[in-house]
């Protein structure tokens, strides 16, 4: 049978994919990442990037009757992930780190190193999306659990990436996965989810980003959109497109921020009307199949991870970048989000929001 790595970070899902594997006949490898340093910040971290992760995924190997390995990958996490993570911040865009971690780490560094170093077929991880092979093409596909869907943050996924990965949880609901582990002895059958921003053990992305760039926590005006300033900000790491809370500027309306401009070091605030925009333009696109439309297409796509999707024509413009029109105005597009097009359940591809595109504009 082929031999299978599985990215183990000590959760119930991964836990119960190399489990699910194991039954299925595969020869199954655990391998959990370091993705930080020994230190300070790393020890308190409770999920996939901390020792206590690395501690459960052993016991669970153990368990199961497999090999573990812990591989190292801090230095390029840090340089490919939280640098990208910080600079997207200092810019004034919203970056999803996650999206990052599965393009360059989980599916790129790990995944080379269990096919060179250790002679895998495949990895496996337990995100809650589908892979299905349809010839010598293979089709990511959004999870059968909606709620738990995690098809978002694998859209720059390549064909001779996902051609050398199994999700064997994704046609499984949540409570179905931690039923199994129960079924299976696993001790992390109940253990919480773990954090939206595995690397800051404190939620606090902008002390965080100001620790490591303080240019991005300098101060500056808040602006309406002609230009005159109504107050100030405590630095562009503080703001994102659609805040409304902390802005601090009286007003005869509520103000949201509908723009970041890090030329003028400028909060652009509006009302709620002009947090809304129907286009937007993409770059570095990347299409699931190999290689963009030929021309026009129609897509639902998710400008957020939590958004839903919505209808939208995606026109492919020169080089890997697109422009999209969306059907109905979305609210709060943002810089350095990704917005990723579906099929229905075929996840097509996605790149970074550039530029959205509103009345104003």
């Amino acid at each position: 049978m082929p031999t299978v790595v599985v990215g183990m970070s000590g959760g119930v899902d991964s836990s119960v994919a190399a489990a699910i594997l194991k039954e299925q006949g595969f020869e199954v490898i655990g391998a959990t990442m370091r993705l930080l340093p020994c230190g300070a910040e790393a020890t308190t971290l409770e999920g996939c990037c901390g020792p206590r992760g690395a501690a459960e995924a052993l016991r669970v190997a153990h368990i199961l009757g497999i090999p573990h390995y812990e591989v190292d990958f801090a230095d390029l996490f840090s340089q490919k992930v939280i640098a990208d993570f910080c600079a997207e911040y200092a810019r004034g865009r919203t970056p999803n780190p996650c999206i990052r971690c599965n393009q360059l780490i989980k599916f790129g560094a790990f995944l080379d190193w269990a096919l060179r170093s250790l002679g895998a077929d495949f990895v496996a991880t337990g995100h809650y999306a589908r892979i299905e092979r349809d010839g010598s093409r293979t089709v990511l596909k959004s999870a059968l659990d909606s709620h738990k869907d995690q098809s978002y943050v694998l859209c720059m996924l390549t064909q001779e990436q996902l051609a050398h990965s199994l999700m064997p949880i994704g046609c499984h609901t949540k409570e179905a996965v931690r039923a199994m582990a129960r079924d299976r002895g696993l001790p992390v059958a109940d253990r919480p989810e773990s954090q939206e921003i595995c690397f800051i053990p404190d939620r606090d992305y902008r002390r965080f980003v100001g620790n490591r760039i303080p240019a991005g926590a300098r101060p500056g005006p808040i602006m309406d959109p002609a230009g005159k300033v109504l107050g100030q900000h405590s630095g562009l790491i503080n703001y994102t497109v659609g805040q409304r809370r902390g802005l601090g500027i009286a007003a005869r309306y509520p103000l949201y921020v509908i723009a970041i401009d890090p030329e003028r070091n400028a909060v652009i605030v509006g009302p709620r009307s002009a947090v809304y925009a129907s286009e937007l333009e993409a770059e570095g696109v990347n299409w699931i199949a190999g290689e963009p439309p030929k021309g026009e297409i129609r897509v639902s796509a998710k400008v957020r991870y939590l958004h839903a999707a919505a209808a939208a024509l995606v026109d492919p413009l020169e080089g890997v970048r697109v422009r999209v029109r969306f059907d109905e105005p979305q609210m709060a597009i943002t810089p350095g989000q990704f917005v990723v097009f579906y099929d229905c359940e075929t996840v097509l591809g996605g790149g970074v929001i550039s530029e959205v595109f509103r009345p104003c504009n």
